[in-house]
């Protein structure tokens, strides 16, 4: 069967289609389509707290085209969040009524707890990490940043951030947010046990692809420190001749980067897992469970 989910980012909104196998073992998730449009709603919403008609018309647009897409696939169910941007937006009640008008798709507006608890919904197992172990999830965006404890599978301790890459790009993060997440680690930090880094986003997503070592699925702290004096060393032109990021990457993978290596270091981890996940995933693994309730007879 097939499930999508869109996930409507500061940064970007994506589209995600993925096929949902039963086995003896449990779901197993294949990615099927993914496609992913810049519509920087960030852009406006954490600047002027709403979100300009351009970008409004342009994510209209975006959502007809998806629910095409959709349609054509012929999923068995969709689920659509928004994040930061749109929890900031005066005029995000509007938003959803037109978006609803012109493609039949309905947005849910999620906090940034239910954020990061969405993320978390795949089996460790099946992303290829020891669920026995302790690990810290750390998901950067645009406008926020979800940090999750895990402990032996189990969650243990969340919460979302105002701390994003399009924040830090407009000079819009404080000391004061800052000292907040060091402060928060110590308060939640497993004890005693090795704790691993779990990096979701794009941004990590990308560093992983280029500079990972292959056969390891985790990059080092003394990697991503070198990856992104590198990066930054370079012109955006650059960054995009060179490296072949795309624009709305290419402004946001340092300030990305910064905050990974910040946490890792206030965490005291050395390195970081890249499963190439994110929300759209966990919404799909939401999806196919809230289904599975519904066709099995108790």
């Amino acid at each position: 069967m097939k499930f999508a989910a869109i996930d409507i980012g500061s940064n970007a909104v994506r589209l995600l289609i993925e096929n949902v196998y039963e086995t003896s073992s449990g779901p197993v998730f294949h990615k099927d389509s993914l496609i992913r449009i810049p519509v920087r709603l960030g852009e406006d919403a954490f600047l002027d707290g709403a979100i300009s008609e351009e970008k409004v018309q342009m994510l209209v647009k975006a959502m007809v085209a998806m629910r095409h897409i959709i349609d054509i696939h012929k999923v068995t169910a969709i689920k659509v969040a928004a994040t930061s941007a749109m929890r900031e937006a005066a005029n995000s009640g509007d938003i959803i009524n037109r978006v609803m008008e012109a493609s039949g798709i309905q947005i849910e507006v999620i906090t940034g707890d239910s954020e990061g608890k969405a993320i978390m919904q795949l089996p460790l197992e099946q992303i290829g990490l020891n669920p026995a172990l302790h690990y810290l999830y750390i998901d950067v965006g645009g406008g926020s940043t979800e940090l999750a404890f895990i402990g032996k599978g189990d969650l243990t301790a969340n919460r979302s951030f105002n701390i994003g890459t399009l924040r830090l790009l407009n000079d819009q993060v404080s000391d004061a947010d800052w000292k907040e997440i060091p402060d928060w680690i110590k308060a939640h930090k497993h004890h005693g046990f090795d704790l691993h880094a779990i990096g979701v986003g794009g941004n990590i997503n990308h560093v992983m692809k280029h500079y990972g070592k292959a056969g390891k699925p985790y990059i080092s702290m003394a990697i991503l420190k070198r990856v992104m004096m590198y990066i930054e060393s370079l012109s955006m032109g650059e960054r995009v001749r060179t490296l072949g990021l795309k624009p709305d990457r290419a402004d946001v993978i340092v300030p990305a980067l910064k905050i990974y290596i910040n946490v890792m270091k206030w965490a005291g981890i050395e390195k970081i897992y890249v499963p190439k996940q994110g929300l759209s995933d966990g919404l799909i693994s939401q999806l196919y469970h809230e289904w599975k309730s519904k066709v099995v007879t108790p």
